[in-house]
């Protein structure tokens, strides 16, 4: 399934089932994916908010992102931990990437971090798209962070 619409559906419907508390912290996608989680039906029930932390100081001053590269693992990590405790969200994503066309923290174009915390539990991965194109980076991490959440719930 590849359409956010019917994926945040999916996620909705299967966080309603499951009972856990959804958070999203964003830094690539700007706040894309929160759109397309409380646009879903019932997301009052499961969806606690997100935090959309663009810019490399708002990272870092207010997740606590260590100092260095944000299109890292520790960045991601640090953001959806700090999330979770923040929005008190039992299943939170972070991601952060390099949107193209240029390079960012030494990460060509298309360089996109995801970490999930559960439950206290983090894992993160790097994924890279095949193009550098900054929509297709962005409709990519969309797609793959709705994925992500869904696996998590249904899993």
């Amino acid at each position: 399934m590849e359409d956010p619409e019917e994926l945040a559906k999916a996620v909705s419907e299967a966080a309603s089932r499951d009972g856990r508390r959804l958070a999203i912290v964003e830094s690539l996608t700007g706040g894309l994916v929160c759109s397309d989680l409380a646009a879903s039906p019932g997301s009052s029930e499961w969806f606690r908010g997100g935090v959309v932390a663009y810019d490399r100081t708002a990272k870092h001053g207010a997740l606590g992102v260590p100092d260095g590269p944000v299109v890292s693992e520790p960045a991601v990590r640090t953001m959806a931990e700090k999330a979770a405790d923040l929005l008190g969200a039992d299943l939170t994503l972070a991601v952060s990437g390099a949107g193209g066309p240029e390079p960012q923290d030494d990460q060509p174009p298309g360089t996109v971090w995801f970490a999930i915390t559960d439950r206290g539990d983090t894992e993160a991965w790097v994924e890279q798209t095949e193009s550098d194109d900054p929509q297709d980076v962005l409709r990519h991490t969309r797609i793959r962070s709705l994925q992500a959440l869904l696996k998590h719930l249904d899993g």
